[in-house]
């Protein structure tokens, strides 16, 4: 299903030179992957979906969190970088369809990194 947004993700320079790191990676272990899942849905919904983000374009700091180094990788991290790369209209409050992709395209690109 993200194929295709993998394959432009990857040709960015920006977006392909986010990796987990060991902590990371020890983080996920820990908590379990379905705990990670809830954290991006969480984030996405309070930090992302809103019409209206104070903050926008700074919201997601670059590390200390699995979720916001997939954030940065897959073009998740502000809304202004989700409708570049995914279509979705700032200003305008994400659908839960939307979340559910952002969150999926989030997951997918982790469970890539620690296979």
């Amino acid at each position: 299903m993200y194929e295709q947004v993998f394959e432009k993700l990857n040709k960015s320079k920006f977006r392909s030179r986010f990796k987990l790191t060991q902590k990371d990676r020890d983080y996920i272990n820990t908590k379990g992957l379905e705990t990670i899942k809830q954290h991006a849905k969480d984030f996405v919904r309070r930090r992302i979906a809103p019409a209206e983000i104070e903050n926008d374009g700074k919201q997601t700091p670059m590390k200390n969190h699995p979720v916001f180094v997939a954030q940065h990788a897959t073009a998740c991290c502000c809304r202004g970088c989700i409708k570049k790369w995914h279509g979705f209209e700032a200003g305008v409050q994400l659908t839960d369809e939307q979340q559910e992709y952002l969150v999926g395209l989030i997951m997918e690109w982790i469970n890539k990194q620690i296979k």
